[in-house]
């Protein structure tokens, strides 16, 4: 038996949704991760048109909201 291990560090976002109490992130490798919202102040209390104004950086490891000056890792969320 072959047993595959995933770098978290290649797994990237490819989009993002919310509702009121999580965000919802699609990864490239056909996953869906929640978080809650209250791990994130800034995005917890955030309008719904700044949720929607966010960008993704590093080809794809880091998500950004310009409006929020905030930053996610990826991999830090797979932790």
């Amino acid at each position: 038996m072959r047993i595959s291990v995933i770098d978290r560090q290649e797994i990237k976002a490819k989009n993002i949704r919310f509702d009121k109490e999580r965000m919802y992130v699609s990864l490239t490798d056909g996953r869906e991760i929640g978080v809650p919202l209250e791990w994130f102040p800034k995005l917890r209390s955030a309008t719904a048109r700044q949720k929607k104004n966010w960008r993704l950086i590093g080809g794809g490891k880091g998500i950004h909201w310009m409006d929020l000056d905030e930053d996610l890792s990826v991999p830090a969320l797979l932790k």
